[in-house]
């Protein structure tokens, strides 16, 4: 990747990006499309992906351009459909740019696995022979996934907690290298469970993973400059300070935080759903470690630098993989993967981070000025007019009209598809489908 600055990438079409991203990439155009034919998952390998298969479903396979990360561009994978969350990252990111771009690091790639056990006689005396175990125990947990220690991985530590009544969980930390590891640190948990129980005195629960990954943390950082916050008439002292009030009602309130973290997932789910990892997984973790003290507060948050700049932070877990799971299968997701262009699991979580914050920033920036509808309206506008039967280029022109006039709607845009197709000497043959019920 030279560069990912694309300007007027938008403007082109599908077959005219598909070249330029292929220039971009260093690969042929025809391998973006041949990987992303049938949404990248052919029906027959569907049928034996999971159950009850009746078909595929197909999302928008998208560039987030502009990204800067560490000193190096990006372009980041994003599958998503709704509308404006490609646009709103990668002006965002463009927005970082005019600071020196995003400043990311990862910890290691440790997952928990968790051994439970109940009816302990004496936790206190129990806590004392697993810890005495140690050495025992993490040999045992490498024993049971080779492969993984021949990779430079394995069992790193473990830990006991008293939960009380006679509960007792075990920790066992796992360096899953470029794994996300739930299958490696599954089976680590229950290697180690009659040995521990065996130790406690107690009896085995739930032998599991842990999807609060918060010993597989990302930091992310970023400083923008005043000059690169104004836009359209605001000042961006105004813009910044804005910006700080809208971090500040999330940090204060808990229904904002939700919102305010949903616009982070915005930038991140894109990029985990388009290299094959598991979107749920990182919700579940990211959203517990929201609420990690006590209450549920913003992952990112911004303030004002010294230097009077913007200064977004933040932190949370983000266990991905760039080995392993849906990227055997998947075309899409490998072509996701190449695309991103990352050497780690590590990485790549950190480029996914940073997309995040983009998101975020966007969001506050939208909030904090104009409102979120005037960028989101206008790109909805284009599923309004194709969900009233528009196709080609009438897709823009019924768009463009009922955006401008404030009637964003599927009747109305059917209005307006009509007066075009009636204005045609040579209406192009159409379908115009049933309004859905509300």
């Amino acid at each position: 990747m030279v560069t990912s600055r694309l300007p007027g990438f938008y403007k082109l079409t599908l077959e005219e990006r598909r070249r330029v991203a292929a220039e971009a990439l260093g690969v042929d155009a025809s391998e973006l499309e041949e990987a992303l034919f049938e949404g990248g998952l052919e029906a027959a390998c569907a049928d034996k992906t999971i159950e009850n298969v009746i078909g595929t479903y197909a999302m928008p396979f998208a560039l987030a351009l502009n990204v800067q990360m560490n000193g190096r561009d990006y372009l980041a994978p994003m599958v998503v459909e709704e509308p404006s969350v490609v646009a709103s990252a990668s002006n965002a990111s463009k927005i970082v740019r005019s600071g020196g771009g995003f400043e990311a690091e990862a910890d290691a790639p440790v997952m928990i696995a968790q051994v439970q056990l109940d009816r302990v006689p004496d936790a206190a005396r129990a806590q004392a022979a697993i810890v005495e175990a140690r050495d025992e125990l993490l040999a045992l947990a490498d024993r049971s996934v080779p492969n993984l220690v021949e990779r430079g991985g394995g069992a790193r530590e473990l830990e006991v907690r008293d939960l009380g009544g006679g509960w007792l969980v075990v920790h066992v930390l796992v360096d899953c290298r470029d794994a996300m590891g739930a299958n490696l640190v599954n089976t680590v948990a229950e290697a180690l469970s009659d040995r521990v129980a065996e130790l406690a005195g107690g009896r085995v629960g739930l032998r599991i993973l842990s999807n609060l990954s918060d010993r597989r943390n990302v930091r992310v950082r970023c400083a923008i400059p005043v000059g690169g916050l104004a836009f359209d008439g605001y000042r961006g002292e105004d813009v910044r300070d804005r910006i700080v009030k809208a971090s500040e009602f999330a940090e204060r309130d808990a229904y904002r935080a939700a919102t305010h973290n949903k616009g982070i997932m915005n930038g991140i789910d894109p990029v985990v759903i388009a290299t094959g990892n598991d979107w749920r997984a990182v919700e579940a973790g990211a959203h517990a470690y929201a609420a990690r003290n006590g209450r549920y507060e913003p992952l990112c948050t911004w303030r004002r630098g010294d230097d009077g700049a913007l200064v977004g932070q933040m932190e949370l877990p983000l266990a991905l993989g760039t080995v392993g799971g849906t990227l055997r299968i998947h075309d899409g997701a490998r072509l996701g993967l190449r695309v991103a262009g990352v050497d780690s699991a590590q990485e790549l979580a950190m480029l996914a981070a940073c997309v995040g914050v983009a998101s975020n920033l966007a969001a506050l920036r939208a909030l904090a000025t104009d409102g979120i509808q005037r960028g989101h309206m206008a790109l909805h506008a284009r599923s309004v007019a194709i969900a009233a039967g528009a196709r080609g280029h009438h897709v823009e022109h019924v768009a463009r009209e009922i955006h401008a006039v404030a009637r964003v709607n599927v009747e109305h845009a059917r209005e307006v598809l009509a007066r075009l197709l009636g204005a045609l000497d040579e209406p192009e043959p159409i379908t115009i489908p049933p309004v859905p019920a509300e």
